[in-house]
This record gives C-alpha cells, sequence and structure tokens, in this order.
C-alpha cells in the first residue's frame, strides 16, 4: 500500500486503531505495559505485518511512507490506544541509519524481527556543543581495526529487550554511532519499569569493542538531527491522542454524574473549564499539524520546538483538568484515565519538556532575524 495518499492514511488509522481495540484493550494493556519485557512481541509483529513500521519510513528504505503525516497518524492512534510498543526506537534509530545511508539495516526494523534501541542520552548534564562523555577510540591493539567504547547512556527506552543499540559517542572527528547487539561483552543493561508503562534501561558501556562493520558513521550530527526530530513529531502526535481520549473520558463524565439532582456538567463553572480544555486540545491539533507539515524542511526545527512546547503547556492542563473534574476516582489504577493523564505527564519530560523547547524557539528566531 502507497502511503502518500490522504485516503491511505486514513485508511492506515483506522486499521491500526481496530487493531490495536482488538488487540489491547485498558486492561490488556496494563498487563502487558506492566509486565516483565514492558510490552507484546505478538502485538509487534501484527503491526509488522500489517505495514504500520513500514509506514514510518520512505520507499527509498524499504518502508512505504515516511512523510510528516505518516508518522502524525501511526502516533496518533499509539496515544489514543496507550500502545508501548518499541515504535519510537524504531523511528528514530531508522531515521538516523536512513540519513546516514544505512539503508540495508532498516530493513529488519520495517519487518519487526529487529527490536532497535536510540542510545544517545546521558547521564550527566551538558551544555548545547559540549561533547558527550561516551567515547568511542581507534583500537589500536586489534590489526583488524575496530573500536573500543566507554561510557554511560541514560532512559534508553525498551533497551533491555533491544536486539541492537544506536549507540552516540565521541571521537577525535566528532560524533559517531555505532550499531551494537545488546549481548555485547562490556555492554551492561539496567532495567527498570516506566512510571507510565514500558520499560527503560541505563546502559554503560566499559572498553566495548566492536568491528569497523559496527560503524554506521563518523559525522552522526546529522543523523541524530534526523532522529530527534522526527521523535519529536511522533511525541507530540502521541500526546494529542491521548489528549483526545483523556477529554472523551471526562466529558462522558460530567454529562453522567450527578450532584444535587443534577449532572455536574449543568454547573457553569465546570462548562467554563471543560470548553478551556476543548479549546487547548484543538490549539494543539494545529501545532501538531503545522509540525507534521513542516517535517523534514528548513523550517522544521522551530516548528517543532513551537509544537512540544504546545503539547507539553497544553498536555499539563489536561491532565490536571480531568483527574480534578473526576475527583478522587481519577487517581484510581481501575480508571483508564488515571493512565493517560500519566502518559501525557511523562510525555512532556521526553527529548526536552516545554521550558528547553520554549528556549529553542526563542533562539532559533533570533538566529532566523540575526
Amino acid at each position: 500500500m502507497d502511503f502518500h495518499h490522504g485516503e491511505d492514511r486514513q485508511m492506515l488509522g483506522d486499521t491500526l486503531r481496530r487493531f490495536l481495540a482488538e488487540k489491547a484493550s485498558v486492561e490488556a494493556r496494563n498487563r502487558i505495559a506492566y509486565g516483565d519485557i514492558g510490552y507484546s512481541p505478538e502485538i509487534w509483529r501484527g503491526l509488522a505485518e500489517l505495514g504500520v513500521i513500514g509506514a514510518l519510513f520512505g520507499e527509498d528504505v524499504g518502508g512505504f511512507g515516511g512523510g510528516g503525516f505518516d508518522i502524525m497518524v501511526v502516533f496518533h492512534e499509539i496515544g489514543r490506544a496507550l500502545a508501548v510498543e518499541p515504535f519510537l526506537g524504531a523511528l528514530m534509530v531508522g531515521q538516523a541509519l536512513a540519513t546516514a545511508g544505512r539503508a540495508d539495516a532498516i530493513e529488519g526494523i520495517i519487518a519487526g524481527t529487529t527490536i532497535a534501541a536510540f542510545a544517545h542520552a546521558e547521564p550527566q548534564d551538558r551544555a548545547v556543543g559540549d561533547p558527550l562523555a561516551t567515547w568511542a577510540r581507534r583500537d589500536a591493539a586489534s590489526e583488524s581495526g575496530g573500536w573500543t567504547i566507554d561510557g554511560a547512556k541514560a532512559v534508553v527506552a525498551h533497551g533491555e529487550a533491544a536486539d541492537v543499540l544506536l549507540v552516540s559517542a565521541q571521537t577525535d572527528a566528532g560524533v559517531a554511532l555505532f550499531l551494537i547487539p545488546r549481548d555485547s561483552a562490556g555492554l551492561g543493561v539496567r532495567g527498570y519499569a516506566n512510571i507510565d508503562g514500558g520499560r527503560s534501561a541505563e546502559v554503560t558501556l566499559r572498553g566495548v569493542t566492536v568491528p569497523d562493520a559496527a560503524l554506521v558513521t563518523t559525522d552522526g550530527a546529522a543523523a541524530i538531527v534526523a532522529a530527534e526530530a522526527a521523535g519529536l513529531l511522533a511525541l507530540c502526535a502521541e500526546a494529542l491522542g491521548a489528549m483526545e481520549i483523556a477529554r472523551d473520558h471526562t466529558v462522558d463524565y460530567v454529562r453522567t454524574r450527578k450532584q444535587f439532582g443534577v449532572p455536574i456538567g449543568k454547573f457553569q463553572a465546570l462548562q467554563h473549564r471543560i470548553a478551556t480544555v476543548l479549546l487547548e486540545i484543538e490549539q494543539a491539533r494545529s501545532a501538531v499539524i503545522n509540525a507534521a507539515d513542516a517535517f523534514g524542511s528548513d523550517a522544521a526545527p522551530r516548528v517543532l520546538a513551537a509544537a512540544k512546547y504546545t503539547i507539553g503547556a497544553t498536555g499539563q492542563l489536561v491532565a490536571e483538568e480531568a483527574i480534578q473534574l473526576h475527583g478522587g476516582i481519577g487517581m484510581t489504577w481501575e480508571l483508564p484515565l488515571s493512565h493517560y493523564a500519566k502518559r501525557i505527564t511523562m510525555i512532556d519530560g521526553q527529548l526536552g519538556d516545554q521550558d528547553e523547547h520554549l528556549q529553542r524557539y526563542i533562539a532559533l528566531g533570533r538566529a532566523a532575524t540575526a
């Protein structure tokens, strides 16, 4: 199927929504999300067979789509279903590989047979432009060449379950990217459960030696920018989908919950609060659509910063209002809303929170007018 047309994207979204509704009800999703591996291999295989993973990539690397709106459609449905399968890692690693000219390494990701994790963030704070703390050096002791890598990576989504990790490391020539098998000697992975479901890991690299074939590129800056751009768009779309469900559940609740003999939705004060939530979600939707439209263009960095800021601020409002309008029941495990609120809140902190992206938006605006 060719996903370049709006009708095809709509079909993709509808198919994905039906599949996730059948395979991952909220109860089933929670068992999966808080289970030992943090996702369902069965659902992941099914999604690959449907072509959903392939929709995230262009035809030049073996995919079926790869545009901003393709990414938006897929992750919007992921957000609506609170799916915890390793989509973000697949997208970001695949985008980095495609940018670096390594289409050959994407085939297994699209087929769903290779779980890939993006290992770039580090536990140490560093300013923009500072070198990475993880270093890769030529292995002088080996006649066949190769590299030795030392360092640590933080909050690597699905790091435990990954078959390969795309690891960024500093070299004398700049930032390099390496595809490293999960079971490599010297590679340590400490997994843990995320607050909002799924699992992440802290990764340590102590004298990890890899052959030259593991090197993706010695000029990884552009590939990392491409991966993060795709990741930002995906997270914004996911948050939008989750906010829509939180909105729907809240509207249904205030229409049916009675106090003083009438539905609480009849109270004007609550009507104003609901109206604000509805308007802010529509503003967020516009920001995500703008980001999808600008994806891959020169305008993308600033538009994506605007979208991530808007999603963070709106998500905070939606999560807080949804919980408050439900009252104490809104915090309970049994109510799906509580899980949506957690996911919406946690998305704000991924790939930079709203404060960071507001500063980025301002800085990019100043640079454009300088």
